[in-house]
């Protein structure tokens, strides 16, 4: 389960982890109580919210509508903006990267760290991997006083003793609450300490029986912001991967390999996919559902392309989610369906009650949503 920013602050901060303080804004009219200058920030659970303008600068009061607007009418990846979260203006002395995930297939806990914070750490990683510091940590025993003296000069930064009962705190959240990322980027030095000016938390689903008082809060919580989806309240936002592109095809499939694989057939066939969208294996009706709504956001889509292979995942309930999208939105180009594998038959029957063309062939799926594309598709519009 991924949270909000400001989910994750709440909780930094309930661990004694220093975060700026803040206001949460729930539309453009909301007034923060806090001073100027501060700094206003979409409320998104996908990531690349800086580089799509979703952070602003606001000096002053007269400049605060105009700004909360612009960042309520925004869409980033598809994902609308709910909520701002407005929050003073940090006076900062240095910035790092920091963060707890679990290490592949060992499943331990790793600490990644960087000098290089407030900057996208994959880019970091590939041009300058020397500035990327890498900590497995024994779950038996914790963070050791060694591994933060190492963080510590690598990172550059002088105050051991902080650091060491900052790391403490992160790794305590981590475990206690089953996380599975607590990532601050960036974590800042300022002349009263580290302060954490940014947060992403992402909880295990497969915790839930452990923490399901908590699940429930946050759930409701999201759930209760403005323009939220209901379909989406049973469904872990990050099972779908969702990748903006250039061209006309929407796609959707239900893995990643069956994605990459139709971004190749598309372009064979003479089409330029708009996206790369794909549902994280096991999938459901809602998420099928939000997937749908993620990409036909996009108004350059001009058909759509859902490519499905059952073997755990069933047709019939990819086709509920793709019939209840229609009921509730309508279609409006031409949506072309390729599916296969358990309850199949079933799947397919609805889709023919809905209107929906499906194909047993890859390929001439393919060619009949990039002739959708170009305006001569067969797939259902209405």
């Amino acid at each position: 389960m991924k949270l909000f920013e400001f989910q994750a602050k709440r909780i930094f901060a309930q661990y004694g982890l220093p975060v700026p303080e803040s206001d949460l804004l729930l539309s453009s009219q909301d007034l923060p109580e806090l001073p100027f200058p501060l700094i206003l920030k979409a409320q998104v659970l996908t990531g690349g919210r800086g580089k799509a303008g979703g952070i602003k600068i606001c000096s002053d009061k007269k400049e605060l509508g105009s700004l909360l607007t612009e960042l309520f009418n925004m869409r980033i990846k598809g994902e609308p903006v709910r909520a701002v979260l407005a929050e003073e203006k940090a006076k900062i002395n240095q910035e790092f990267y920091l963060s707890i995930t679990l290490q592949g297939s060992k499943a331990r806990p790793l600490i990644i760290a960087s000098p290089a914070g407030g900057m996208d750490i994959e880019q970091v990683a590939a041009k300058t991997p020397e500035k990327i510091i890498k900590i497995p940590i024994d779950p038996l025993i914790g963070p050791q006083d060694y591994q933060i003296r190492y963080l510590a000069k690598r990172m550059g930064y002088q105050n051991k003793t902080e650091l060491k009962n900052f790391v403490a705190n992160l790794y305590q959240a981590f475990c206690e609450l089953d996380a599975t990322l607590l990532e601050i980027n960036p974590l800042a030095s300022t002349d009263k300490g580290l302060v954490a000016l940014d947060g992403k938390v992402t909880l295990d689903d497969k915790a839930n029986f452990r923490q399901e008082a908590l699940f429930k809060e946050l759930l409701a919580e999201q759930q209760d912001l403005p323009g939220a989806d209901p379909a989406s309240a049973h469904m872990s936002e990050d099972t779908i991967t969702y990748v903006p592109l250039t061209g006309t095809v929407g796609l959707i499939s239900d893995g990643a390999g069956t994605g990459m694989l139709t971004l190749d057939l598309i372009k064979d066939a003479g089409g330029e996919a708009a996206n790369f969208c794909e549902m994280g294996g096991l999938t459901s009706p809602e998420i099928m559902y939000k997937a749908m709504e993620t990409v036909l956001s996009d108004p350059n889509v001009k058909s759509l392309l859902v490519v499905l292979i059952g073997g755990f995942n069933r047709m019939d309930e990819m086709a509920e989610g793709i019939v209840k999208y229609k009921k509730v939105h309508g279609l409006n180009i031409p949506v072309i369906v390729r599916m296969c594998g358990t309850m199949e038959e079933e799947g397919k029957e609805l889709m023919a009650q809905a209107g929906i063309p499906t194909y047993d062939d890859l390929l001439e799926a393919v060619g009949a949503a990039v002739k959708g594309a170009e305006g001569e598709a067969d797939g259902n519009s209405n």
